[in-house]
């Protein structure tokens, strides 16, 4: 502040000005407010002063009256009963200058009476916008205060509501939580028996080939037999031994695969097996 003060001298000559003339009015407002206080005194004393000066000036021409009187002591008496007494002039000038000081005073009274009138009129011309201002204002304000007496009530409502619904968030973020939880681990479960079920069914398959490769090798041989020509001894009984210990085996291993009829042929023509993990 101090810097921008100093590098702006044009706003610290506006600041050191607006001190000064604040510091003039305040003074003025101050000399205002002790006149204020003494105007009553100081009018009385006008007028008080106004009414000495009167008297002064008739006491005055009263007493120039009487001394011309007292210098003519042969016409005294004429003077005393005649309408041109300089005693009875001058009290009249002076009682008509009394009466004119007071028409002048009653004017100025009648004339202040009439301004203070149309100021009171004035005044409560302007108390009654006031009051009909102030009822406004009041009536405005009952509304207002009604009116947050209703948000208030709406806020508390909403509040509530709130709450409650984060209850039920809540409860529900619970619930999810639980559900996710127990879906990782049937997921697991799900993964683990996956495993599992996969080495099962490799093994089977294993099982499956290998009971193949028996049964082709089997019928491999006894085709051989067969193509050598012993089939062409049917009454050989070494043949036939043969033939049926191939028929059993073959008969065996079908029967193993479930594709063996009731008779004991196979259902699938002898010819060469293979499985894999996909069957």
């Amino acid at each position: 502040m101090a810097a921008t003060t100093l590098h702006r001298p044009d706003l610290l000559r506006d600041v050191v000005s607006m001190s000064w003339q604040e510091e003039l009015r305040q003074r003025l407002v101050e000399r205002n407010a002790e006149e204020t206080v003494y105007a009553g005194i100081i009018e009385q004393y006008r007028r008080l002063a106004q009414q000495a000066r009167l008297l002064n000036e008739r006491n005055a021409s009263l007493l120039r009256a009487v001394g011309s009187v007292q210098s003519q002591p042969g016409s005294a008496s004429q003077a005393a009963s005649g309408p041109d007494n300089p005693v009875r002039v001058a009290y009249v000038a002076s009682l008509e200058s009394q009466i004119t000081a007071l028409r002048d005073e009653l004017a100025a009274v009648y004339k202040t009476q009439g301004q203070n009138a149309q100021r009171l009129l004035s005044m409560n011309e302007t108390l009654r916008e006031k009051e009909e201002q102030t009822r406004l204002n009041l009536e405005e304000l009952r509304h207002a205060k009604d009116e947050l007496e209703r948000l208030r009530k709406v806020t508390k409502d909403h509040k509530e509501q709130i709450d409650e619904k984060n209850r039920a968030l809540q409860v529900l973020i619970d619930e999810a939580q639980t559900h996710q939880l127990e879906l990782s681990q049937i997921e697991q479960r799900n993964e683990v028996l996956k495993k599992d079920n996969a080495g099962l069914l490799q093994r089977w398959l294993d099982h499956m080939n290998d009971s193949a490769n028996k049964m082709n090798h089997a019928n491999a041989f006894y085709t051989e037999l067969r193509t050598a020509g012993w089939a062409s001894q049917p009454d050989s009984t070494a043949t036939s031994e043969l033939g049926d210990d191939i028929v059993d085996v073959t008969a065996e291993h079908l029967s193993a695969s479930g594709k063996v009829e009731r008779n004991g042929v196979p259902s699938s023509s002898p010819n060469m097996l293979q499985l894999n993990p996909n069957g």
